[in-house]
């Protein structure tokens, strides 16, 4: 779960130009805690999911949604 979180957040941040200190500029979330969710590394809590879908504009569900090619 968490590396599919990770995959999510970096793709829809690229998909939107935005780097991961844009991202913590708009949740208030550290860059280095953003930088290990990315990686796999943190597991997101549903706060930390919602707010991240807020600065990314999506649906909160966008950050968990498996792709089905994926084996995450």
């Amino acid at each position: 779960m968490r590396r599919l979180v990770g995959k999510n957040f970096a793709r829809l941040r690229d998909e939107r130009n935005m780097t991961q200190e844009d991202v913590a500029a708009a949740t208030g979330i550290s860059q280095q805690y953003l930088s290990g969710l990315e990686r796999g590394k943190r597991n997101p809590t549903i706060i930390t999911i919602y707010e991240i879908s807020l600065a990314l504009d999506v649906d909160p569900m966008e950050l968990l949604r498996r792709n089905k090619k994926s084996k995450d």
